[in-house]
């Protein structure tokens, strides 16, 4: 059985996107959806980590449901909100 959740998806653009999610109950995995192991190179020290999906779901299994609508130009910000705490913003202290 699928289970089903509604994400927002930001490539190309932003789609509604319905995707599979893995089985909560599932005795291999624990509901994680995968394995997380460590591996080294051949000197034996750490090199990273690698994931291995877990058979109970499908990560790349997803829907496309309908692309959002981009934010009017004159509703987006020109620029971002000041810090009042931060350097030029309010203080009691006189300029120098």
């Amino acid at each position: 059985m699928i289970r089903l959740r509604i994400q927002v998806a930001h490539w190309p653009r932003r789609v509604l996107v319905l995707t599979d999610t893995p089985r909560p109950n599932c005795r291999d995995c624990g509901g994680e959806g995968g394995f997380e192991y460590d591996y080294g190179d051949h000197t034996g020290e750490y090199a990273g980590s690698e994931w291995e999906p877990c058979g109970c779901w499908n990560e790349n299994q997803r829907w496309f449901l309908l692309p959002l609508p981009h934010r009017p130009r004159w509703l987006r910000r020109r620029k971002a909100a000041p810090d009042p705490w931060g350097p030029g913003g309010y203080s009691n202290e006189p300029p120098f």
